[in-house]
């Protein structure tokens, strides 16, 4: 947005003061220049005294480009709603505005900061259209390296970070396969040994209804199976030491009562919540003629009934996966969208359950009143997979991972927070460059946190940052709650003064 300050009419408005020739010779940008391409400098650029206060604003076409004659200035960037400052100088010669001129089309040609000045200072400053001449017909050679450089590195970048989704890509599928394999083995079994006692319920069938039973005997048995189903859809889940004694104690009762094979049926009785006075029911409704097959048909009736729920909670399981890895990889949904960041984090965290693993205790700290928010899910996937991957790592998969959320004015904030050893000072401020890493050579490629802080600053105009203490590791992630137009942030990391 253009300001008043930073308007052309404001800049226009600037005192012009007389460029020397030897002043710019002083410069290290122009000490090698012969005396005739600085009198050109002078002639097509020109010296201005700027007030204290902007000198342009980020997001605003690159007209010029400016050099610090005296004076001091601040550059700063747009993180969310706030400018953070990221540079303070007063060195003659630093540089800042239209230095990406010379790629014309090839770049987008807006100031990447803002920059003012804190006291009356002088710029040499030059049309940024001139500023690009210059470079093409005096060092044509530099100017195709630097292209070179610029289009290489972000075709690089762009290879790269591609490869590093593809690695994270080909983890979460082991993973996924991994999960997966075990519910769709357990349904399997199950089917089979559903199919074993439905064919075992045939037979006990036949015999029943070719013995010398009544009746009536015979509708008391299906009511007993008809409570016998519901006791099983309410049984608790027992401890292996409770469950233990109690078919010990059913094993006797059955025993007792002549029933043959009793420690086979005793465990199935167990699980669905019968114990020896729902027996005592049985024998006393039916007799003790008809206890025998009365008990193998409900045998047969409640294992059949723990096998179907067990092939449930197994397909259960596959729908739960394949919906959280559609959900993780956003493939049916809009690109940019407002989303409840709780169900990204649920998602990621299920897809890299197997990757945690059994050591790591997973702490879900969640602020449910947190409104959704206009992100690109996908992405913010990644970013949550590249964190929660580095804190797992951190800690060797032995520790409590810490996963919360809470609002801080206008932005939701995502902490992770690890009890890992913790980030060393000396490179706490380089963890977010590109290829810079930690992990022993081929266990990673520096890019995780570099693309994590793309995706969030860049993108979404957030934040990202670390506090670290040994033992207690947060990655906080801040992201502006508010409505946000679709599309990538202007601001950009690499915007420096020289």
């Amino acid at each position: 947005m253009t300001t008043p300050e930073t308007s052309p009419q404001a800049a226009s408005a600037r005192p012009t003061l007389n460029c020397d020739p030897d002043e710019l010779r002083t410069l290290f940008l122009f000490e090698k220049l012969s005396q005739d391409q600085l009198d050109h400098l002078c002639r097509v650029g020109s010296v201005e005294l700027i007030q204290p206060g902007p000198v342009y604003a980020e997001g605003d076409p690159a007209t010029c480009f400016y050099v610090l004659l005296e004076g001091a200035l601040v550059m700063s960037r747009r993180v969310g709603a706030d400018d953070v400052e990221v540079s303070r100088t007063s060195s003659p010669g630093v540089y800042a505005g239209a230095f990406q001129a010379y790629m014309g089309d090839r770049a987008r040609q807006v100031y990447f900061n803002s920059v003012r000045v804190t006291e009356p200072s002088r710029f040499f400053v030059l049309p940024a259209e001139d500023f690009s001449r210059i470079m093409r017909e005096w060092f044509p050679m530099a100017v195709h390296l630097l292209e070179g450089a610029l289009l290489g590195g972000q075709a690089q970048q762009q290879l790269i970070g591609q490869r590093e989704r593809l690695l994270a890509l080909g983890s979460l599928s082991a993973g996924l396969t991994h999960e997966l394999n075990n519910p769709a083995a357990a349904a399997v079994s199950a089917t089979a040994a559903l199919r074993e006692r439905v064919a075992g319920m045939r037979h006990k069938l036949g015999l029943i209804a070719r013995g010398p039973y009544q009746r009536d005997k015979l509708e008391t048995i299906i009511k007993l199976q008809e409570r016998a189903v519901e006791k099983v859809a309410k049984a608790a889940e027992l401890d292996p030491l409770t469950a233990s004694d109690r078919e010990d104690e059913l094993s006797d009762w059955l025993d007792e009562h002549g029933i043959g094979d009793g420690w086979r049926m005793a465990p199935n009785f167990v699980q669905a919540g019968l114990g020896a006075d729902w027996l005592e029911h049985v024998r006393d409704t039916v007799g003790g003629e008809m206890l025998d097959p009365a008990l193998r048909w409900l045998n047969y009736t409640v294992e059949t009934e723990l096998l179907m729920n067990e092939i449930e909670d197994s397909t259960t399981r596959i729908s739960t996966l394949v919906g959280a890895a559609k959900q993780y990889s956003q493939l049916d949904r809009a690109p940019f969208q407002t989303v409840d960041v709780h169900e990204l984090l649920d998602s990621t965290l299920l897809m890299l359950a197997g990757k945690i693993g059994d050591g790591v205790t997973v702490v879900k700290d969640y602020d449910r009143s947190l409104p959704k928010i206009p992100a690109y899910p996908s992405e913010l996937n990644q970013v949550w997979t590249n964190l929660i991957d580095n804190a797992v790592s951190a800690m060797n998969r032995t520790g409590a991972l810490t996963v919360r959320t809470a609002r801080e004015d206008d932005c939701a904030l995502v902490e992770f927070g690890d009890t890992g050893p913790g980030v060393p000072d000396e490179i706490k401020s380089r963890i977010f460059e590109p290829f810079f890493t930690t992990k022993p050579v081929g266990e990673g490629t520096g890019l995780g946190l570099d693309i994590s802080w793309r995706i969030v600053v860049n993108k979404h105009h957030g934040d990202l940052r670390v506090e670290s203490v040994p033992g207690d590791t947060r990655f906080q992630v801040r992201l502006p709650i508010g409505a946000a137009s679709e599309g990538p942030a202007t601001a950009a990391r690499e915007g420096k003064t020289r």
